[in-house]
């Protein structure tokens, strides 16, 4: 394996200027050494889980992110390449490709990854690793982590569910069971029953990210069960549930995304987790230098990295909305506490 030497990785942010005059030869000036890490041409890799590229949620937006960074900074200065994985045995591979091309930067798109990315920065300590969804109770010094609220935006979106609904049923439906999908569920849960306390939330688990065709059936079972909106959490999995309400005339909501442009007349708003602008940033403080390994990056609703599509105003009415908007000011100065789990849910309702 070609191992990558630590001036490429732009870790300028915690090297002194002499030691990186040491990592030059010692017949070259400091003139001579900046402009060639100006010529630079950063390689980043993104490895995507089993719902891949196009699964309309959050590995697109990664994907969105670093083709925005590229088309802005020019494949002269940054190209981007993605790897998808067709199931969890393709991960380890996946990323030992991308460390056999050098990449300045590996990114892992979900929690399943971690796994991976944690033993491929314990063997491979030169190279930079980055993981959305997930962080580590001990974080390596060569993986960044990104995390968002994602309850705090599906707490929003519940309130808007239990607002809107005209049965008093609403579902949610569920990827794979864990600490990431909990806080969707957790926190819809809740802003459904803040907002609506007589509505009832139906709750089911896929146990898939990729399988479609499961989604719109478990949707189909909800719709039967009288649930009008339905919100999932599940990468691919919900297009099949948005594909159900579309078919049954019911409303959904989406994830990730804004994914109104899947159904414009169904899919009344989505809990936006706002991966490309989380991606795009970390790529260009890597480029420009400010880049600062093994650190855990929470995207709050306060900063932005997460909050409701902005095509939510076709379909919810602007009362709800209003009410949406004095909630999510109650969350960022802490007199409301959205939970991310069962217990804290559990400890809510007490």
């Amino acid at each position: 394996m070609k191992l990558k030497k630590l001036l490429s990785l732009g870790l300028a942010v915690v090297m002194s200027a002499s030691m990186l005059v040491g990592c030059s030869s010692g017949n070259k000036s400091e003139g001579e050494s900046a402009g060639k890490e100006e010529d630079k041409v950063f390689k980043i890799g993104m490895v995507t889980d089993v719902g891949g590229v196009n699964d309309e949620s959050f590995n697109q937006s990664a994907w969105k992110g670093l083709q925005k960074i590229e088309k802005e900074y020019g494949k002269d200065k940054v190209v981007v390449k993605y790897l998808e994985s067709k199931q969890d045995a393709d991960y380890v591979p996946n990323l030992e490709t991308f460390i056999d091309e050098d990449m300045d930067l590996i990114i892992g798109v979900g929690f399943k990854l971690s796994d991976a990315i944690q033993e491929a920065s314990e063997h491979y300590p030169e190279n930079q690793f980055a993981l959305i969804d997930a962080a580590y109770e001990k974080q390596p010094q060569n993986v960044t982590s990104l995390l968002f609220e994602d309850n705090v935006s599906s707490y929003l979106t519940g309130l808007v569910a239990g607002k809107m609904t005209e049965t008093n049923k609403v579902g949610f439906i569920g990827g794979i069971e864990g600490e990431v999908i909990s806080r969707f569920d957790y926190g819809f849960r809740a802003g459904v029953e803040a907002s609506n306390p007589k509505a009832e939330v139906l709750v089911q688990y896929a146990n898939s990210f990729s399988d479609a065709a499961l989604g719109k059936s478990i949707a189909n079972q909800m719709h039967q069960k009288d649930a009008d909106i339905i919100f999932s959490a599940a990468g691919a999995v919900g297009i099949g549930a948005i594909e159900a309400a579309k078919e049954n005339n019911k409303k959904a909501i989406g994830v990730d995304q804004d994914q109104n442009k899947l159904a414009p007349d169904n899919v009344i708003t989505s809990a936006m987790k706002n991966i490309d602008v989380a991606v795009y940033n970390m790529v260009k403080s890597l480029i420009e230098g400010k880049y600062e390994a093994g650190k855990v990056v929470v995207n709050t609703l306060e900063m932005g990295g997460v909050g409701i599509a902005p095509t939510s105003d076709k379909h919810v009415k602007e009362e709800v909305l209003k009410y949406v908007e004095q909630e999510a000011e109650k969350i960022k100065s802490g007199e409301i506490k959205v939970p991310q789990n069962k217990a804290e849910y559990d400890q809510l309702k007490k």
